[in-house]
Parts: structure tokens; C-alpha cells; sequence
């Protein structure tokens, strides 16, 4: 009996892929850079825990949805044959029941924020439930995604700002434009890792029907993904200067187009290690603007 909790343990931990942190931190942060701003600095250990824990929940919840809803895509694929899921070693209801429990806990930590903060929650939970099924319909279903990964961004800035009030009205007081305009600016991020990501697998995709923006861009895949790397560090760096942020935010701006042109070099031969490796170096793109953020505002 001793030898099965370690083993079912090892299960869930591989269905959300705990081994590879590289997916959270992806979402962590742009969150965090936003939430930084909202406060104008430091914004309190209480909203620091419920971000970072409810990033790693939802994200979390969201590879157990992701795995149901490709388990059957997922077997003619080399790299996903073996996900819990699709091999059979856990069930889409124990799965599914994972992923609820691991959302009902990072709402737990949004009813600790407020009011406007719970209302965004749900339409952040109902995009990442509809990404899974977008592939087989949108063209660019990283698009969807984009939206997914980026919503912890008004999320922050309503848990910074918001009041109590229960109304479209407070979320429109709690959040600016600049924040859902930094939304889309990261949208274009997203875009161009997980367009990486879609290259390591285009040619299974391709026999098995899946819509992916590297299928979609075709031979203009690498163009496509520079142009997305360029749209979101011009936005941020234009977005970031109209909240007040100034040259340690533009050097750690600078910092992540550093490390894209170095994405460039990995993915010009499209080969599948060059492509998954920029995919999994990603973070430290956002990593170097979130640090960049940090460090501005500290100094005012």
C-alpha cells in the first residue's frame, strides 16, 4: 500500500508537469511586472503569494484540461504518447478531478483579493478552458492562448486598485487600458514562444489534422515569430514609458532582445531541438523585464 501513494503522487505530479517549471514561469512573469506597476512598487507579500501560488494552480489545472481534451491527438505525437492521460495511467475523470480541485484552490486565493479581482477570475477560467478545444477550429489557436496566459495581467492591476463593488463599473475603475493593452502586447509573446513550441511538432500536427500558427505561417514560421518577438517589446517598451517606468525598466527590455536574437540563431534551421530549446528558454525573456521593473521602481 506504502509503494502506491508515491507512485499515484509521481502521476498527478507528471500531469502537471511539475518537472518543467519553464510553463508557469512563463505566466508568472508578466503577472508579476504588472502587478509591480499597479502598486507602483512593492505590493505587499499577501497579493506576491496569491499571484505566484494561483499562477502555478491554474497552470497547473490547465495541462490536466489540456491533456482530456488531446488524449486521443496526444498518442501520434512522440513527445505526449506517454502523458498520464493518454497512456491510460490515469483516467480523464481522476484527471479532470485533479485539475478541479487544483482551480478550486487558486479561487480560494482570489476570494482573498476583491471583488472586481473574483469577477476577471471567471472569464480568465473560462478562456482556459476554451484553448484546449481553439486548435481545432482557429488557425492561430496560439491567439487564444495569448489571452489565457496573459490575463493575470488586469487580474493584477484590479487586485492593486479594485474596491469592493460588484460591477462591470469597478472593473472598468480597477483596470486601465494600459493594462489591457498590455494584455495584447504580451499577447504577441505568447504568440511567438508557443509558435516555437507548435514548430517542434508540425510535421505530427500536419498528419493529424491540428490547426497551429506554424502550420498557418507556413515557410514565413521564423518571420513570423521575429515579428512577434518585435510587436511585444515595442509595446511593452512604449507602455512602460506611459506608466512612468525609465531606463532600468529599458535595460532589462534590452536584456530580453538580447536573448531573442539569440532565439533566432535556434530557430532559423527549424530544426525540432533548436525550436523546443528557444521555447524552453523563454522565461528568461520575461524574467529580464519583470527584474528590469522591479529594479526601476525600487529606485524611485
Amino acid at each position: 500500500m506504502s509503494s502506491a501513494v508515491p507512485s499515484r503522487l509521481s502521476i498527478y505530479l507528471n500531469l502537471i508537469r511539475w518537472d518543467r517549471p519553464a510553463g508557469w514561469l512563463l505566466l508568472l512573469w508578466p503577472t508579476l511586472a504588472a502587478l509591480w506597476m499597479a502598486a507602483d512598487g512593492f505590493p505587499g507579500w499577501h497579493l506576491l503569494a496569491v499571484f505566484t501560488a494561483g499562477t502555478v494552480l491554474m497552470r497547473s489545472a490547465g495541462c490536466c484540461v489540456n491533456d482530456v481534451a488531446d488524449r486521443d491527438f496526444d498518442r501520434h505525437v512522440k513527445r505526449t504518447a506517454q502523458r498520464p492521460v493518454t497512456s491510460g495511467a490515469i483516467s480523464v475523470k481522476e484527471a479532470l478531478g485533479v485539475g478541479a480541485v487544483l482551480a478550486l484552490l487558486a479561487f480560494g486565493l482570489v476570494l482573498t483579493t476583491n471583488a472586481p479581482t473574483i469577477l476577471l477570475s471567471f472569464a480568465a477560467l473560462a478562456v482556459t478552458l476554451l484553448y484546449p478545444y481553439a486548435k481545432r477550429v482557429v488557425n492561430m489557436p496560439q491567439a487564444v492562448l495569448g489571452v489565457a496566459f496573459s490575463f493575470g495581467i488586469p487580474m493584477a492591476f484590479s487586485a492593486a486598485l479594485g474596491g469592493s463593488e460588484w460591477s462591470l463599473g469597478a472593473i472598468n475603475a480597477a483596470v486601465p487600458k494600459s493594462a489591457w493593452a498590455l494584455l495584447v502586447a504580451n499577447l504577441f509573446w505568447v504568440l511567438a514562444y508557443d509558435t516555437e513550441y507548435a514548430m517542434v511538432d508540425r510535421d505530427d500536427d500536419l498528419k493529424i489534422g491540428i490547426k497551429t500558427s506554424a502550420i498557418t505561417l507556413g515557410r514565413f514560421d521564423v518571420a513570423g515569430v521575429m515579428a512577434f518577438y518585435a510587436v511585444f517589446l515595442a509595446a511593452w517598451a512604449f507602455l512602460g514609458l506611459r506608466l512612468g517606468l525609465g531606463p532600468l525598466f529599458l535595460m532589462g527590455l534590452a536584456v530580453a532582445a538580447a536573448q531573442v536574437a539569440w532565439h533566432y540563431t535556434l530557430i532559423r534551421e527549424r530544426s525540432r531541438e533548436g525550436c523546443f530549446r528557444a521555447f524552453r528558454a523563454n522565461h528568461w525573456v520575461g524574467f529580464a523585464i519583470f527584474a528590469g521593473t522591479v529594479a526601476d521602481l525600487g529606485m524611485r
